[in-house]
């Protein structure tokens, strides 16, 4: 009768524990991406509600900047800049539009004449919001 495991035994558990734990660490990325992409279109989408609110409560046309180079979306009324998201640095996602701005008029409506969609992408995760030219917003 013999105590403990041969060298085979130990390299087969190794082995099978090593495929475990790839597969383990390629599914925990891809939540980790989930996750960044589904926070950065909630912050996008709260961003395009803050500019209709400060368009209706100050009676003056908001512009949302979509900066696709750094992942950011500014908003601004006149001079001022309201807010300023940086979604690439907070979420490591990366943004592209079908337009570079989206703004809005004094009654909230959107003001010009096309809609407006707008990807957000980490990795192979993907959401689309789509802004349509009444300023409503949609995932």
């Amino acid at each position: 009768m013999r105590r403990g495991a041969t060298l085979v035994e130990l390299i087969v558990v190794m082995a099978v524990v090593g495929v475990l734990a790839t597969v383990a660490g390629l599914r925990a990325a891809a939540l980790r991406d989930r996750i960044s992409v589904r926070a950065a279109a909630t912050e996008a989408v709260a961003t395009f509600a803050v500019a209709r609110r400060w368009s209706m409560s100050r009676a003056a046309r908001t512009a949302v900047t979509i900066d696709t180079s750094n992942s950011a979306l500014v908003v601004r009324s006149f001079a001022d800049t309201v807010v300023h998201r940086r979604l690439g640095s907070s979420h490591g996602v990366t943004l592209s539009s079908s337009r570079d701005s989206m703004a809005y008029a004094p009654n909230g409506l959107g003001y010009g004449a096309a809609n407006l969609t707008m990807v957000i992408q980490r990795g192979q995760s993907a959401e689309t919001i789509f802004v349509s030219r009444l300023g409503r917003v949609r995932r």
